[in-house]
């Protein structure tokens, strides 16, 4: 049964438990901490000591890692004592609804009551010998052979707990509290057995959980647990939480209050917008705390970044909502689940990582993570963390991005956001990406042109789409390409200028342009504008001639005629701008960075 304490019991508890530290060091691992509040001054948290220990007594300040102060009452000789203190004062409003049980492990230096120490020195940590005076020198004597110390007597094994008939099951259930009737639906629901709310209340949704839970132990399925039958689930449960370390973090710097399996994680480092929580051993968990101040224009931002890491996998569930968005991803070594949300000019959330064989213990983890995350005043400073010395797109916070394996340049031709590019840059990729965020299908191609159509598989509103030349490019005329020639390097693309040589091959080939200017490989597949504004072409960079090598600057551009027929031949309409009608330079410079795109290449 659930012990209840008096106010007084509480404190002689505490005063009890501390009495007895100095001799029984070998149990510094198993006392636990109520944690009440924690304060950034000092001074604050010394006059919160003071006001609270006048009201609850037994309270003990410490100073944290990060230089905040926490106000703790305790220590208690059991993690379920330290459980049931916590749960009477929030009971009585006595104590805030956050407050928590903690080891202590992350407590420095005692900071109240001040002249007496609480933490025991840990065995690890022996005090320095005092020095005594120097004894007159004497014969030493044989030291006396030690006597053996006597086996300890075997504990005797506990008496098994009688089983009952139903009537007797039912008796003993009434007998139950509200507390112990919520641990049984909470234990029922961590093995998967029981998927309602946790109201205490033994329902018809109760009752079947607890059936199924008897039917798969061999049990008669009666609805009715007996008292060895609550016994055996409540101490597989707690036996599975001790496993996973399960204990209430409160990341005062992020400004997150979450539970996290500590056995499998442990803190590494702040490093904005990230509070990276790594693997303990070969646990194969991570955790991330998401904790960044911005508005809803960050959040998204987040939301499109963390797609290109690759700790998000790309199978799962996308959902991003006006507040919020939810990530997942799985693949054959990794799994993820992600969610953050937007309130108060604040993004915070967290990410839980695993390793495939973690599956049905993270599925238990990851309703409790949820159901504990709440977030506290502030966020991570820009400044937490050290500046990486590794370039930007290879690492974010720390995290490596996933990186496609070339990409290319490519335009918007309609208001639904089809892109043409060339057909080079989508050949043999298993996936094909707009700018890096949207996924797209090659809806037409056409290698003897050199000219594929992708279609977004959602549907996109670009800021501008292309206007072709209705009539021939002059010979001669300047021209502009827009392109990404550094690839993935850059978020926008780069113009370069040339000029028109020929409105054919070298070798007479037709529907083609012959082009001066010095373009990279990721230009290839972008629009080429003429002299008025208007798409004369599409790069395509230079002919296939393995036995002759021309000059980097000589490239050429599929025209816009042979593009037209292209396009109409799949169904797709394609603009053109009217001779008489020109686009200043400015205007252009301006139009075709929103028109151009980046086309990935993913395997």
């Amino acid at each position: 049964m659930t012990r209840i304490f008096s106010r007084a019991a509480l404190l002689a508890a505490s005063v009890s438990v501390t009495a007895t530290l100095a001799v029984q060091t070998a149990g510094a691992q198993e006392q636990r901490w109520v944690q009440i509040e924690a304060h950034r001054e000092l001074e604050t948290a010394l006059d919160r000591a003071t006001a609270i220990d006048s009201q609850l007594g037994g309270v003990v300040g410490f100073r944290l890692p990060s230089d905040w102060y926490a106000l703790s009452i305790g220590p208690y000789e059991s993690e379920i004592d330290a459980f049931t203190v916590r749960r009477q004062l929030r009971a009585e409003g006595a104590i805030p609804a956050d407050a928590f049980v903690s080891t202590g492990s992350d407590y420095v230096e005692q900071i109240y009551p001040a002249g007496s120490a609480i933490l025991p020195i840990t065995p690890d940590e022996p005090s320095p010998p005092t020095e005594a005076p120097a004894a007159p020198e004497m014969t030493a004597l044989p030291e006396p052979e030690p006597e053996p110390e006597p086996e300890p007597a075997p504990e005797p094994e506990p008496e098994p707990i009688p089983d009952e008939t139903l009537r007797e099951a039912q008796a003993s259930e009434r007998l139950l509290d509200r507390d112990e009737r919520a641990e049984i639906q909470t234990a029922l629901q961590w093995f998967g057995f029981y998927t309602l709310g946790i109201d205490a209340a033994f329902g018809p949704g109760t009752r079947r959980s607890m059936s199924a839970w008897q039917e798969e132990q061999g049990y008669e399925p009666t609805g009715v647990l007996t008292t060895r039958q609550r016994t055996e689930l409540l101490k597989g449960y707690k036996a599975e939480l001790a496993e996973l370390g399960m204990e209430t973090v409160r990341d005062d710097v992020a400004g997150i209050s979450i539970d996290l399996p500590l056995a499998m994680v442990r803190f590494d480092r702040h490093e904005t917008p990230f509070a990276h929580y790594a693997a303990r051993g070969d646990s194969g968990v991570q955790v991330l705390l998401i904790s960044q101040a911005g508005t809803q224009a960050t959040l998204f931002g987040l939301y499109e970044i963390m797609q290109t890491l690759e700790i998000v996998p790309l199978e799962g569930a996308r959902e991003r909502r006006q507040n919020s968005f939810l990530l997942t991803g799985q693949n054959e070594t990794m799994r993820s689940h992600t969610i953050a949300q937007f309130r108060n000019g604040e993004v915070k959330g967290f990410t839980l990582i695993w390793t495939p064989e973690r599956d049905d213990q993270m599925a238990r983890v990851l309703p409790m993570m949820e159901a504990s995350f709440a977030t506290l005043p502030g966020t991570l400073p820009e400044s937490a963390g050290q500046v990486s010395t590794v370039a930007a797109r290879d690492l974010l916070s720390g995290l490596t991005i996933r990186r496609p394996e070339f990409s290319r340049s490519g335009f918007y031709v309609d208001a639904t956001g089809t892109v043409l590019t060339s057909a080079a840059a989508v050949a043999q990729c298993g996936r094909v990406t707009i700018d890096e965020a949207y996924n797209a299908r090659v809806v037409a191609r056409d290698d003897a042109l050199g000219l594929a159509i992708l279609k977004p598989e959602t549907p996109l509103v670009p800021l501008a789409f292309a206007q072709f030349s209705e009539g021939a490019a002059p010979l001669g005329a300047e021209i502009t390409i827009s392109g990404f020639s550094f690839e993935d390097m850059m978020t926008r693309p780069v113009l370069t200028f040339g000029r028109v040589e020929d409105a054919q091959g070298l070798h007479g080939e037709t529907g083609v342009l012959r082009l001066t200017a010095d373009v990279r490989q990721g230009d290839l597949g972008g629009p080429v504008f003429g002299p008025n504004g208007a798409v004369i072409g599409l790069l395509a960079g230079q002919p296939q001639d393995g036995t002759r090598q021309l000059p980097a600057d000589v490239n050429y551009a599929v025209d816009a005629r042979a593009i037209l027929e292209f396009l109409r031949g799949a169904q797709v309409s394609g603009g053109t701008l009217r001779g008489d009608v020109v686009v200043p330079a400015e205007t252009l410079t301006r139009i075709a960075p929103d028109l151009t795109v980046l086309v990935s290449c993913w395997n």
